[in-house]
């Protein structure tokens, strides 16, 4: 059972990283970039936001290299983005120009951001959840405060990929 924050928030985050693979697992190509509506959002699109929401947030937290970079994802992923871009403020078209479909690279870059998550983490102490992480708002927000609206992002993205999902399997019926 967790006792202090750092192990709720390992729990929580490794529920996220448990999650993502069952949304995705078996799912087609077409799947994966369907979208209820010109102006949703795809499965795939969703999955790579929030791993790179996660990965810019919690590096920022760590102050460490985002997996984006150094792990080679962005290279791999070749998107039509910039690389710095995390799909916040995306347009329809922007979100309509996601063309990746490739279960394995999601699942592997969700993976290596949710290892770099743990050391992040591991490296908190209590004090260290008061720091301020980013002062472009008012109040400046603190590790804490940054690591807990991850968790609220990433799940309600989990949520609406299951929703998606959903709607696009009872679509081909």
């Amino acid at each position: 059972m967790p006792t202090t924050a750092t192990d709720i928030l390992r729990d929580t985050y490794g529920r996220i990283a448990e999650l993502l693979p069952m949304f995705l697992r078996d799912l087609s190509p077409q799947t994966i970039l369907w979208r209820p509506d010109p102006d949703a959002n795809s499965i795939g699109w969703l999955a790579w936001h929030l791993t790179r929401v996660q990965d810019d947030h919690l590096a920022g937290v760590g102050q460490c290299e985002q997996v984006w970079t150094s792990a080679g994802f962005a290279d791999r992923f070749a998107l039509p983005y910039a690389v710095h871009e995390h799909g916040y403020g995306h347009t329809s078209e922007q979100v309509g120009a996601f063309h990746v479909t490739d279960v394995e690279l999601f699942t592997a870059y969700h993976a290596a951001v949710h290892e770099m998550t743990m050391r992040v983490l591991d490296g908190l102490d209590d004090t260290a959840y008061d720091r301020v992480v980013d002062e472009r708002f008012d109040p400046p927000v603190t590790a804490a405060v940054r690591l807990v609206s991850v968790i609220g992002d990433a799940s309600a993205h989990l949520g609406q990929i299951g929703y998606v999902r959903g709607l696009a399997q009872r679509s081909t019926r």
